[in-house]
């Protein structure tokens, strides 16, 4: 029972953080910490993560169907669809060189709520920055979904907001903003889900082995359970998170997560 009851609150905390831009990698951590819930590796959190993939799917569910169908039904506007998938890849780009060469650096540093705090703060100044950038009407670029995916990779780090950071680099490229908010989740999609396979590949074939012998498991219905919880909050975070961006409040999170950091750095 208190199994279930964790998994509901950390499914929760992901659905609102993964989208609002306080950093639910982060959240996650200082969840399990507080909760006292010993989760090895990163199960939970990807399939968390997952469920939050789902809510994506589900608020662009009209785009994505215009985006595959331009891909692969004759008749459509091939060169605007493959275009913008390539601009999707590209902004996979850096996160994925990154994870290749660090991920047993970047996977430490989930166990680490210190670390976690003090880039909470990180991500706060980021947010209260955007304040003083200049709000722009340009579409993403090659050079700018780049940028985005640059920044995306920085977002590894648990306690970095991957939403704060990529909607950051947006603005400071003068994207439009609801332009910028539909190609910010629409990237994530391909390392979410490339994740979560890796993660089953690994359970699968042994590689996570010397994990289970660690700390005990959460059972598969359980993460599962849990994913479907996130995907329903998320959606409705990711409706929220628009309105901020339109309403010119979304630099309002900075202090939020100044705070967070700065509380777990005194009390994690």
């Amino acid at each position: 029972m208190k199994e279930f009851l964790d998994v509901t609150l950390l499914a929760i905390l992901q659905g609102i953080a993964e989208f609002l831009p306080i950093s639910s990698s982060g959240h996650l951590v200082i969840g399990q910490h507080l909760l006292g819930l010993d989760i090895p590796g990163m199960r939970l959190d990807l399939f968390l993560h997952v469920g939050t993939l789902l809510s994506i799917f589900a608020f662009y569910f009209r785009r994505i169907g215009e985006l595959l169908a331009g891909l692969f039904i004759p008749g459509r506007d091939h060169r605007a669809a493959w275009e913008y998938a390539g601009k999707i890849v590209c902004s996979a780009l850096p996160a994925c060189v990154v994870y290749l060469f660090f991920h047993k650096e970047v996977d430490a540093l989930f166990e680490n709520a210190k670390m976690v705090g003090a880039l909470l703060m990180f991500t706060g100044a980021v947010l209260v920055g955007t304040r003083l950038l200049p709000r722009g009407s340009r579409d993403v670029s090659f050079l700018r979904a780049l940028w985005m995916g640059a920044m995306q990779a920085v977002a590894l780090l648990p306690g970095v907001s991957r939403s704060g950071m990529t909607l950051a680099a947006a603005r400071s490229g003068k994207i439009d903003a609801e332009k910028a908010a539909e190609f910010s989740f629409l990237m994530s999609a391909p390392l979410i889900a490339g994740g979560a396979m890796l993660d089953v590949a690994k359970e699968l074939f042994g590689g996570g082995a010397a994990e289970a012998s660690a700390a005990p498991e959460l059972s598969w219905g359980l993460i599962a359970y849990g994913a479907v919880v996130a995907a329903v909050v998320g959606y409705f975070s990711l409706a929220m998170l628009l309105k901020a961006l339109k309403g010119k409040w979304f630099w309002a999170f900075g202090p939020y997560c100044f705070a967070a950091g700065l509380l777990t750095l005194v009390f994690c």
